[in-house]
Parts: C-alpha cells; sequence; structure tokens
C-alpha cells in the first residue's frame, strides 16, 4: 500500500519526461481525468502539476537528458539526498544529475541509475513533501522494475534505502516476484515488486526500467480511453487472481504505465 505518510524509501513522487508537454498533458487529462497546471502557478519551464479533485498526484515536464526517451520517473523519500547519492555510487550505481534544489525551498532532488541501468529518482522534502494523494483510481498504487538481474538488483536497493524483500512465485512456474517494503515497515506497506526480464523482452536497449501502476475503477474502459487517445495496449487487460484486472499501456510518446483495478473493487 502507498500512503501520503513518506518514510525513507517509500515513493513519494513521479514525474513525466516527455517530448511533448502539452501533447502528454492532453492525454494523460483524458485517460484519468487529471487536472493541470504550471507548478507554483508559473511557468517553470513547462514543469506541469497533474492534480486530481485537487491533489497534486504527479507532474510532467520536458525532457532534459540528451539522448531521453519518454518516460515515467518515480522518486522515493530521502532525509538526505547527498548521503543516498553517495550510497549508489558505493552500490554500484550512477548519479546522472547530483543533488539540487528544487523550485525556491520544495525540496532536494537526485537523479539515480541502479547497476543495471534502470532510471530512478530521490526527493528529500522540504516545503513539499510529496503527492498528496495515493492508493486510489487516478493515483499512485504500486512501483514495478523490470530488471535483468532480480539479485543483484534486490542486492542494490537493499544496500541503498534498507528495503526487505519477499520472493513469491509467478504463476505456472514462470519465475519470482519480488515484493519491496521500505525498511522497518510492516507488510501493509508494501510499495512495489521486482521481476526478471530478458534484455530482449525489455525494448529499445534491453535496458531495465521502473513504471508506475496507476488506479482505475474500470480497468477495460481505462484502457478505452487510452488507446482512443493515442496511447497502445502491450499487454492485456487480464485478471490476476489475488492482484485484480490489470492492462500495460503506453502513451503517444511510448511511456509506459499499467492500470490496475484493484481485486476487491471487480
Amino acid at each position: 500500500m502507498i500512503t501520503t505518510d513518506f518514510v525513507p524509501g517509500s515513493p513519494s513522487w513521479l514525474d513525466l519526461g516527455a517530448p511533448d508537454v502539452e501533447a502528454a498533458t492532453a492525454f494523460y487529462r483524458a485517460v484519468f481525468g487529471w487536472q493541470a497546471e504550471p507548478h507554483g502557478g508559473r511557468d517553470t519551464g513547462g514543469y506541469t502539476l497533474f492534480r486530481l479533485d485537487g491533489k497534486a498526484v504527479a507532474a510532467v515536464g520536458p525532457l532534459t537528458e540528451d539522448g531521453a526517451r519518454s518516460a515515467w520517473t518515480l522518486y522515493f523519500q530521502t532525509p538526505d539526498a547527498e548521503a543516498t547519492a553517495r550510497s549508489v555510487e558505493r552500490a554500484g550505481g550512477t548519479v546522472r544529475v547530483p543533488p539540487a534544489g528544487a523550485g525556491a525551498d520544495d525540496g532536494r532532488f537526485a537523479q539515480l541509475t541502479d547497476p543495471q541501468g534502470a532510471q530512478f529518482a530521490v526527493w528529500e522534502p522540504a516545503s513539499y513533501p510529496g503527492m498528496e494523494a495515493a492508493d486510489e483510481p487516478g493515483t499512485l498504487v504500486w512501483t514495478e522494475l523490470y530488471t535483468t538481474d532480480p539479485a543483484a538488483a534486490q542486492t542494490f536497493y537493499q544496500s541503498v534505502f534498507g528495503w526487505t524483500t519477499q520472493d513469491m512465485p509467478l504463476p505456472g512456474g514462470n519465475g519470482t516476484y519480488t515484493l519491496l517494503t521500505p525498511a522497518g515497515c510492516g507488510d501493509d506497506r508494501m510499495h512495489g515488486g521486482l521481476m526478471g526480464v530478458p534484455a530482449d523482452l525489455l525494448g529499445p536497449g534491453g535496458t531495465p526500467y521502473w513504471h508506475p501502476v496507476f488506479g482505475c475503477q474500470d480497468c477495460d474502459a481505462t484502457v478505452g480511453l487510452a488507446t482512443g487517445n493515442g496511447g497502445t495496449l502491450s499487454m492485456g487487460p487480464e485478471t490476476a487472481k489475488g492482484v485484480g484486472r490489470l492492462a500495460v499501456c503506453n502513451d503517444p510518446a511510448g511511456a509506459e504505465f499499467v492500470v490496475l483495478t484493484p481485486e476487491g473493487e471487480l
């Protein structure tokens, strides 16, 4: 369960890097009913907040790194972005964007990459804690890592964030899915999972990646909105026992996300 009473290592923010911010904004407004406004009510280089019922749930901004493709970035809470960046380097990862301030006094962030190539970020809050709604339709309900080396990924993230892990077999003997929980928290605070995926199934370059899972009231209807507004469908919709009905989608620029109607809401 993802909550907004953030603890170190829990998901606290997410944003989308897009080649066309206006087009991306229009797409996600149509799919999730999000409202959009410039961050802080002013032009900040195209960085735009998404809100649902007035609460900030995500953001979109222009691509800022050379050669970057459109993708969602997940941010994990940290009390010290500098210390986390050093931990990433000690564990074999890369600091792509060193810790820096955001806004007048919103907080500090750093853009990072794990040793297998999956990109993520951390957020050290000041006046801006992070997303204001989670674990409900139209918001982040889960995070997921597809990686070529799940054992190495577990070691890395345990070293950086202290996450605890729990393995569970995938149906049909198709491997293992590892559940992720912030350090010191119970199973009710599980926030994501990781699984091994062969490089040839990971898309261009075979690079591991994180993607967000958004809740929805009706998976099939949400998929219809996504495909009807220029998105594409990679998998599903299908019903997973004990999970719910889900589908893997791509927005018009190719950024991947998952939509999920939890089992209890079907």
